[in-house]
């Protein structure tokens, strides 16, 4: 039964979207427009469909598939806004949603880092995923743990690389997951294919640590000269 209605649901949600992917063929949307937004469709096939893969009963797929699809939405209006949107913002932003400010439970550091609109929302999903472990398994759990983000720029000419790394402090030691989830999937692979990124996920006895390195590229992004 459960299946069922996870399958009715996905597939209304296929519906909607072929049917707003019609209307922007049949419309007179700017070209640049259209293919913003058929990468943000794209972007919420993909998690529609991973999304229904998971283990989970009806309300936890909904709320989880719903938190995501939220996440998308916010680094879509940055992106509307800026084009270019800075690694900082992603960050500070998704934490602030789950109510982890920075300079209380959270800690920030990293030069100035633009990302081009399709990294933007592949690092805004990565960065959910991680921010919702924490509030659900994790450091975020209470009031006593911590999460620092750090992130430096490497190499330089044609080949400058970011490397990343999420650290949780103050929390119980975690047990590898049973099974891979989408929030792996989303670190090991969609970032591996979107970024050409490597990730490594560590449990170590006071918390996560995620490490993830890729180039900055003019197709992902870019150092600022000035902070």
């Amino acid at each position: 039964m459960i299946e069922e209605t996870v399958q009715s649901r996905l597939a209304e949600l296929e519906a909607d979207n072929a049917r707003l992917r019609r209307l922007l063929d049949k419309g007179d949307a700017p070209g640049e427009l259209r293919h913003r937004l058929r990468n943000t469709l794209a972007m919420l096939r993909a998690v529609i469909r991973q999304s229904g893969k998971a283990k989970e009963d009806v309300t936890a797929y909904v709320a989880h598939l719903e938190d995501r699809m939220e996440a998308l939405m916010r680094a879509q209006r940055a992106i509307d806004d800026l084009g270019e949107v800075e690694l900082h913002r992603i960050i500070a932003e998704e934490l602030h949603h789950y109510d982890a400010s920075e300079g209380e439970q959270v800690t920030l550091s990293g030069p100035n880092v633009l990302l081009q609109p399709r990294a933007t929302q592949v690092m805004s999903l990565a960065v959910h995923e991680l921010a919702v472990n924490a509030v659900e398994h994790g450091a975020l759990v209470g009031k006593d743990g911590k999460v620092d983000v750090t992130w430096h720029v490497s190499g330089n000419g044609n080949s400058p690389q970011l490397r990343l790394v999420w650290k949780e402090r103050g929390t119980k030691r975690l047990q590898a997951p049973a099974h891979r989830g989408f929030g792996t999937e989303v670190l090991q692979n969609m970032l591996a294919h979107e970024l050409k990124a490597r990730t490594t996920l560590t449990f170590e006895p006071d918390g996560l640590r995620c490490t993830v390195e890729f180039p900055l590229t003019e197709r992902i992004g870019h150092a600022a000269e000035h902070p």
